[in-house]
């Protein structure tokens, strides 16, 4: 689906390489910030991550990209849990914040 919405696999390569310097919207290295916050360490909102968010999403779309992501993360983690991740699916173990 993204890349049907335009996503290039130049986009995805500055966002692997540090997308906070690179030459992708201030739009998009908000909402990937909350992705790596609610992913990683949700402690990582902070109130300018917050302030960055509201310049580009009202708070509905906020809501919206959040639960996705959690519900994403969730059943990719119960779908692992079971055995039943693609072949082709690279895993990776992220461990859950206050955890380790």
């Amino acid at each position: 689906m993204a890349r049907e919405q335009g996503l290039t696999e130049d986009q995805v390569t500055e966002i692997e390489d540090g997308y906070e310097e690179s030459d992708l919207s201030s739009r998009d290295k908000a909402a990937i910030a909350l992705t790596d916050a609610i992913i990683g360490d949700p402690r990582q909102v902070t109130p300018e991550v917050q302030e960055r968010l509201r310049e580009h999403f009202s708070d509905p779309e906020i809501v919206e990209m959040a639960l996705g992501v959690g519900l994403f993360m969730s059943l990719s983690k119960v779908l692992i849990t079971l055995g039943m991740e693609p072949e082709e699916m690279g895993t990776e173990i992220v461990p859950t914040p206050g955890s380790y």
